[in-house]
């Protein structure tokens, strides 16, 4: 498996070797060891994760309160998907800052993000869907957002699709005005 650290303090990509014959497709999308020898220490699974979008949904910028966090291994099986972390820690070197990759079944490329950085994802096909094991269980009462389309933030979304979003995250606050109110995890580095 390849591993690459991101310029995001605490997020990875994971792109894991195929195999592929006359009876189809086998790959391991996630691997133990090669994720502790990337991050340091295993990955806590309490909850999986599958969502079907169509062409140009948007969702995200999602992160938890910090304490206890959620940390996110995504993958996409089926369609494509630009996939985006976003550093929403106050006080990190990278505060504000994103990384974007393109996840599809045909690289089986995955993303980590550790707890307390932000997450989003565009669909780039119809049925586009993204899987993803998480650190901790859904938890509404820790769950936060922020503006997928603060021009601030200038993500990358392509300019040929209109972004579909949902009621919470077409209402989100921006980074700065969520940085104002308190609502955003601060840098443990």
């Amino acid at each position: 498996m390849r591993v690459s650290e991101l310029s995001i303090a605490g997020a990875w990509v994971f792109e894991p070797q195929r195999f592929d014959d006359a009876r189809g497709t086998f790959v391991a999308p996630y691997q133990e060891a090669a994720f502790i020898g990337a991050v340091g220490r295993p990955m806590t699974v309490a909850q999986s994760n599958h969502s079907v979008s169509r062409r140009g949904v948007v969702r995200g910028v999602h992160f938890s309160d910090v304490p206890p966090g959620q940390a996110k291994y995504v993958y996409c099986p089926h369609g494509r998907l630009l996939d985006v972390v976003v550093d929403v820690r106050v006080g990190s070197p990278t505060f504000g800052r994103w990384e974007a990759v393109e996840l599809t079944p045909e690289t089986c490329r995955a993303v980590y993000l550790s707890e307390g950085l932000g997450h989003a994802f565009c669909a780039l096909t119809d049925d586009a869907v993204a899987s993803y094991l998480c650190s901790t269980p859904y938890a509404p009462a820790h769950e936060r957002t922020v503006s997928a389309l603060d021009t601030a933030l200038g993500l990358p979304w392509p300019g040929d699709l209109t972004p579909v979003l949902s009621e919470r995250d077409a209402t989100a606050p921006t980074l700065a005005e969520a940085a104002e109110a308190g609502l955003l995890p601060r840098y443990l580095g």
